[in-house]
């Protein structure tokens, strides 16, 4: 998406000798010295991005593409012939790409009426939908991690992997591309009457007659339904999160599922993978004919109209392969929480996958064993005080004996936030008993093998064995959390060979963040990986290894928020972090967007705006926040990821703000206006004068959006309390030089 009050860039030509490219140098230094304020971290001094000179007017970007008409054209009968010159040189059409059309845009799922009364995430923005289907897998080597245990049961125990696969898709009212086909009968019949008009709505009509009889929102959706955000079972969820703020649970609980009980995915749950991005015009097409093997040739004249459908072999070509992102989520989280974040990169062209951890960091999940390895088995943990214990250890003790003996154990458990002992705080900055290191650093061993084993679910599935994982699947009707669609409409067929899993971007939020660095440490064990992303991470609960074979090396981008940026110690160790992958001569940078906070990256700040705002003084658009680390992820992936990977997406991409319009000057220097008091450090914001500012925002926004507010790809506007304008929105503190990556000066200018 292009910013309305700038000029659209000229396209950046993308070097196949260099596999990394960057913005403008930006070394750490020292900020200006504040007087009034303690020594701040270590920030570079030079600009993030540049200021438009003279705004224009925002225009609303269109929601559709058409196609370039500056080719010569000819009609003959029914088709529509197209010739369009390219470079013999290159085989490329001679037409600059930035002169096309705006970019198409998924239609997305519509908003529910219960959605439109309470509250609901917003639709992706990219030109794909997005898919969504939840595996539970037994692993391959059921085990527990450290010697922790709790009322004498091991807290830590590994017995099957949880995860959601957010995935390009086609919609229900996109038509798959393989029903409409011409048949011997159906050219014999076109060809005797000479109408070549509608020759497909037979072939659709016999794809989805089944689906004419359905009913209700099936058949309006084309069988295609979405799964709820609030992981399954909601209420049960509810209060789990409840127990995690340790608030009281039936108000907290009442108050989370009246609001997101009914919230939806904007996703279709077992959707079909998408075969690519949408053809929108004749040059397009060139394109595509090319790269299927007429590079030789000056001139490439395309039929529209009907023309016979290309055979099995020519389908798969057209296939599109997706590069692959490994998400980890932060305390608290699951599956779902960053199904914003996760639903935007997969309209963009990502398969991203969100592992759900049953390490106890997350605030409650279920693991089913039933029909699953026989060495599976409950943890049982008994969460109780030692004095509710021993008052009702007698009945259930004899209660669970006979339902061992009568064989009705529950062939799942739960697992809900696991405390540090005597250190309930641990994540606060000013707690002095500091992190639990023991408890933390057990858990991040966890997650890594949870990581493992995802990937190799995942290979498996790209390898052509995806029935075999639907089969061991345990989210499935009948067993806990599950829906009752399970992994039913998924094309398994379709899946394989479609994946890049040699080079996989890992990224993390919060304490995710933190396991995303050791998972970028440990190379030997994730060979898999190349690049991290880490957003607002939490860097005290990362493990401390100085060995030179554990050293960082690997991209990194580390992107955070305002609050966490005033967290001195954090900032450091997130700081040392990129000098380390800096020092092993490979790209990092470190950024952080300005007014936001910790749960920017997560969908609590989409979904309760107002309570970002008012309890943790949230400056920016919360959609923006998501925009802005959408846009920054998809321009690292640009310059990090091999350019095969990403070359048949990476057009649609929106280029707006981010690493590569770097520039020295003023307005990269930190501000801390809205530093807080040491009490609510990485909490929160502090916002002086207040009222006068809310009063100032909203009366703006009423009269008339100025030319400095952003708006999302359908011409929303998304103000925040403070608009900093376009080129102000990101300081950058670390970012790697031209030197550092080659024939980077050629494709920034």
């Amino acid at each position: 998406m292009l910013p309305p009050t700038q000029p659209p860039p000229p396209p950046l030509a993308q070097s196949s000798s260099s596999r990394y490219s960057s913005s403008a140098s930006s070394r750490p230094s020292s900020p200006r010295n504040e007087p009034s304020q303690p020594s701040s971290p270590r920030i570079s001094s030079s600009s993030s991005y540049s200021q438009p000179s003279q705004p224009t007017q925002p225009q609303p970007q269109s929601h559709s593409s058409t196609p370039r008409n500056n080719a010569p054209t000819s009609t003959t009968g029914n088709a529509r012939t197209s010739t369009i010159r390219t470079s013999t040189a290159t085989g490329t059409p001679s037409h600059p790409s930035h002169q096309q059309a705006p970019p198409h845009r998924a239609a997305g799922p519509p908003k529910t009426l219960r959605e439109k009364i309470f509250h609901a995430l917003p639709p992706p923005t990219g030109p794909l939908n997005v898919g969504f289907m939840e595996l539970e897998l037994p692993v391959r080597d059921p085990r527990t991690f450290s010697h922790i245990k709790r009322n004498g049961e091991f807290a830590l125990k590994l017995d099957t992997v949880l995860f959601a696969v957010y995935y390009p898709c086609e919609g229900p009212e996109e038509k798959p591309k393989e029903k409409a086909m011409m048949t011997r009968d159906r050219i014999r019949r076109c060809r005797g009457n000479g109408n070549w008009e509608g020759w497909d709505d037979e072939r659709r009509e016999e794809g989805n007659g089944g689906e004419k009889e359905g009913k209700g929102k099936e058949k309006k959706n084309g069988g295609l339904t979405r799964p709820p955000w609030l992981p399954r079972p909601r209420l049960s969820t509810c209060k789990g999160y409840a127990n995690f703020a340790n608030m009281p649970g039936a108000p907290v609980a009442t108050y989370f599922a009246l609001t997101s009980m009914f919230t939806k995915l904007p996703a279709w749950r077992n959707a079909k993978l998408s075969d690519g991005p949408p053809l929108a015009g004749p040059e397009d097409m060139g394109e595509e004919a090319l790269n299927r093997g007429f590079s030789d040739t000056s001139e490439v004249t395309l039929v529209w109209g009907p023309r016979p459908a290309p055979d099995a072999e020519e389908l798969r070509r057209r296939r599109a392969q997706y590069p692959v992102i490994m998400l980890s989520h932060g305390l608290g989280g699951s599956r779902t929480v960053h199904s914003t974040i996760c639903g935007e990169l997969a309209s963009y062209g990502f398969v991203v996958v969100a592992v759900e951890h049953r390490d106890g960091s997350g605030a409650r999940t279920f693991v089913n064993k039933e029909g699953s390895s026989p060495d599976l088995c409950s943890q049982n943990l008994d969460r109780r005080s030692n004095a509710q214990r021993e008052k009702e250890d007698g009945a259930i003790f004899h209660a669970k004996r006979r339902r061992k003996e009568n064989g009705k154990q529950k062939p799942y458990y739960m697992v809900d936030y696991l405390f540090p002992l005597d250190n309930a705080q641990d994540t606060r900055p000013n707690n002095p008993a500091g992190v639990d290191t023991e408890l933390r650093s057990a858990q991040i061993d966890m997650r890594c093998a949870e990581i493992q084993e995802a990937y190799y679910v995942l290979g498996m599935i790209n390898n052509g064995q995806g029935e075999e994982v639907a089969r061991r699947n345990l989210r499935k009707k009948g067993n806990k959390g599950s829906s009752s669609k399970g992994l039913i409409g998924i094309d398994w067929e379709d899946w394989t060979g479609r994946l890049y899993l040699n080079n996989v971007t890992m990224m993390g939020h919060s304490f995710g963040g933190a396991t995303a660095a050791q998972v970028l440490r440990l190379r030997e064990d994730f060979t898999w990986i190349s690049q991290g992303i880490l957003l607002d991470v939490w860097g005290p609960a990362m493990p401390e290894d100085s060995s030179e074979e554990h050293r960082i090396r690997k991209p990194i981008l580390a992107l955070g928020s305002e609050a966490f940026m005033h967290w001195k110690d954090n900032f450091k160790r997130v700081e040392n972090l990129c000098l380390e992958a800096r020092e092993a001569g490979v790209p990092s940078w470190m950024t952080t967007i300005r007014g936001s906070v910790h749960l920017a990256a997560a969908d609590f700040a989409v979904l309760y705006p107002n309570w970002m705002s008012l309890l943790l003084k949230s400056l920016v658009n919360p959609e923006r926040a998501i925009q802005l680390h959408v846009e920054s992820a998809l321009e690292f992936c640009r310059m990090t990821l091999p350019e095969q990977q990403h070359a048949r997406f990476s057009k649609a991409w929106p280029f707006e703000e981010g690493l590569l319009t770097a520039t020295a000057g003023a307005a990269n220097e930190v501000s801390l206006d809205f530093r807080p008091d040491e009490k609510w450090v990485a909490a929160r914001l502090k916002i002086p004068h207040e009222f006068k500012l809310r009063v100032r925002s909203w009366a703006k926004r009423k009269i008339q959006p100025g030319p400095d507010i952003p708006r999302d790809g359908r011409g929303k506007p998304l103000a925040g309390l403070v608009n900093w304008g376009a080129g102000n929105e990101i300081w950058v503190h670390i970012s790697p030089d031209k030197e550092e990556v080659p024939n980077v000066s050629e494709e920034a200018e």
